[in-house]
């Protein structure tokens, strides 16, 4: 059974239904009424009904009820917003849902109420600041709603929202250097065989840069035999000397 979309009735009764009795839960308690004080109700209790749906908005525009009862149905969705504007409001009940999502901070701005309770739903998220009325509800207001967080409920909200961090170890650091190390070697491996590859190409394409290249090795090591040479000459003078 969905909850409808409007939900208006009349309590101002005839004559004739005045001795007709009310059973209203309210407060957490269960009251019957009947008489002349029936002309002077002003609330909604629609608990154990086996309604399903989302909460209609429009039930924000009853803002002179006292009492919204709608526990133990199987609502879902969101709590609107428009709850805020039931300004004469003194009980509101919605425990035993399937609401989700977060409380509306607008509700802090209802001053007449004296009971609140959104216990075992699936709210998450912080709880309103605890000012005005607010600061008088306790734990049990809250309850079964494990991802709700802050006071009164023992969930620190500051916990639940920081990312967890992951510590470095020193076998992470010891392996990036390892990996810069053989990246290192790897590169110079390759440029060099990248030059020495060059330089055989243009040798062996031009034979004007070979034959000077060949020029340039064979005074290179007639340099490096002279230089031998004299080496061993002064060294052999210098040990006759001595």
């Amino acid at each position: 059974m969905a909850l409808p979309e409007y939900v208006l009735f009349d309590l101002h009764y005839p004559a004739s239904y005045m001795e007709e009795t009310v059973d209203f839960t309210t407060k957490s308690e269960s009251y019957s009424y009947g008489g002349n004080i029936l002309e002077y109700m002003s609330g909604i209790d629609l608990s154990c009904n086996k309604l399903t749906g989302q909460i209609p908005d429009e039930l924000g525009n009853l803002s002179e009820i006292r009492a919204l009862n709608l526990s133990h149905n199987n609502l879902m969705g969101a709590i609107p917003s428009s709850f805020s504007e039931l300004k004469q409001i003194e009980s509101l009940d919605l425990s035993y849902n399937n609401l989700s999502g977060k409380i509306p901070t607008q509700l802090v701005e209802l001053k007449s109420l004296e009971v609140f309770s959104v216990a075992h739903n699936k709210l998450s998220g912080s709880i309103p600041e605890p000012k005005a009325q607010f600061g008088t509800f306790d734990e049990t207001s809250y309850e079964g709603n494990p991802l709700l967080c802050g006071p009164p409920l023992p969930n620190s909200c500051s916990k639940t929202e920081s990312p967890p961090i992951v510590p470095t170890t020193s076998y992470d650091e010891d392996e990036g250097s390892f990996m810069d190390s053989y990246v290192f070697c790897v590169s110079f491996l390759v440029s060099y065989v990248a030059v020495l590859l060059v330089i055989v190409v243009v040798l062996y394409i031009n034979p004007y840069w070979r034959k000077a290249w060949f020029s340039f090795i064979e005074a290179c090591i007639t340099t490096c035999r002279y230089s031998m040479v004299g080496d061993f000459i002064e060294l052999y003078i210098f040990q006759k000397l001595c």
